[in-house]
């Protein structure tokens, strides 16, 4: 059967020429990258050579990359690391309330610990409150963390803006952003950004699963969360991902160079999807603010269905999408992205998250709304209290 893939935003399929450029490292030259021989300094060298892509790709020096095994252990990292490293202090962070679990999760880890913790809300199209970001700081804030880029409904946050603006507080406040959905699609200097700390994913920019980069700007506190080993200036002890560093130095110089043309393609699908799939289906709500979104998500709510039902009626179909992050989608409870936009729970169960990459094409397209308005038919049927 073929496979319509539309979700992205929760893995990308790996491109061929980063594939290209790790298969060596599985074999022929395998050494590892912490041995002093000839194999392992072979292994060293390539490790090093893709710490200086992806700080090429941050505007940052190569020193101040840390290769982890993606963005979730590189929000802990963070986000506990300077917890720990500031052990002592009064401490209060904040973050927005359509972070990814890898941030809210250890947010309300250290809760239970006592630190005080504030959400900052967000408007109806996303994007967080400036505002209510500048009234939640106190003398004792210590860390904000705000996602570049939702990954939802793509809603694009003013990342830049926040670093201005924390910059001009009169006592230190540390910045990070996970930039997971933002790295293909947004550019990602972390000097214009303002940002001390910056978490990405290779999976998510058609490299390989398994490998993430952490940006910690010189100087900035951090203490490591696992002990054992000294790679990475002791800050992520474990032996080195050679194949899959190897494959996210490339990914990211793939993004640099195809990102404009890319955008450009994708954000063009994703009009004629939005626009047909209103068309043909009524009583049907986008989610995503298109002005202010990532050129790959179209979020819709289908008014009287529930999204997993369509998730698998579509699949059943060949086509691939997803009621929301593939982390959480296990869970039965309304998308807490959904409803921190105002959404209503009963609006947000009947969702659908398209995400579109670099190979869809218009006839992928055409398959979705060849099924799609006829599964949404069908599930109304069911639904006794649905009313057109």
């Amino acid at each position: 059967m073929k496979i319509t893939y539309f979700d992205h935003s929760s893995t990308t399929p790996v491109d061929k020429k980063v594939l290209k450029e790790m298969l060596p490292y599985f074999s022929d030259d395998f050494g590892n990258a912490s041995s002093l021989h000839s194999l392992g300094r072979m292994a060293a060298k390539a490790v090093e050579k893709s710490r200086v892509c992806v700080a090429n790709f941050l505007n940052c020096s190569s020193d101040e990359i840390i290769f982890t095994s993606g963005s979730t252990e590189s929000n802990n990292i963070v986000i506990k690391g300077i917890i720990k490293a500031l052990d002592g202090k009064k401490k209060h962070i904040i973050t927005s309330a359509i972070e990814h679990d890898s941030i809210l999760e250890p947010y309300a880890d250290l809760k239970k610990q006592g630190i005080e913790v504030t959400y900052i809300p967000v408007k109806g199209n996303g994007v967080v409150d400036i505002e209510s970001l500048k009234k939640a700081i106190k003398k004792e804030t210590i860390l904000v963390s705000i996602m570049y880029a939702n990954n939802e409904v793509g809603s694009i946050q003013p990342i830049a803006e926040i670093g201005k603006l924390l910059s001009k507080i009169n006592h230190k406040i540390y910045f990070h952003t996970d930039a997971t959905q933002a790295v293909n699609a947004l550019p990602c200097d972390v000097k214009k950004l303002g940002v001390d700390y910056l978490s990405l994913s290779g999976h998510k920019i058609y490299g390989p699963k398994g490998v993430g980069a952490l940006f910690v700007k010189s100087g900035s506190p951090l203490k490591a969360l696992q002990l054992g080993g000294h790679q990475e200036k002791n800050l992520r002890s474990g032996t080195y991902n050679v194949p899959g560093i190897v494959g996210l130095g490339r990914a990211v110089e793939l993004v640099e160079k195809d990102r404009e043309k890319n955008n450009k393609k994708i954000d063009k699908l994703r009009k004629i999807l939005i626009e047909k799939v209103l068309k043909n289906i009524p009583d049907t709500v986008l989610n995503t603010d298109i002005l202010n979104a990532l050129p790959s998500h179209a979020h819709f709510s289908f008014m009287g269905t529930e999204g997993e039902s369509i998730m698998l009626a579509l699949d059943f179909k060949g086509i691939e999408v997803s009621t929301g992050s593939a982390c959480a989608s296990g869970s039965l409870e309304p998308s807490g992205t959904l409803l921190a936009m105002g959404i209503k729970p009963e609006t947000a169960h009947g969702s659908i998250r398209f995400s579109l990459g670099k190979e869809n094409t218009i006839e992928d397209v055409d398959r979705v709304i060849k099924y799609l308005p006829g599964i949404i038919s069908k599930f109304r049927k069911m639904n006794p209290l649905y009313k057109k």
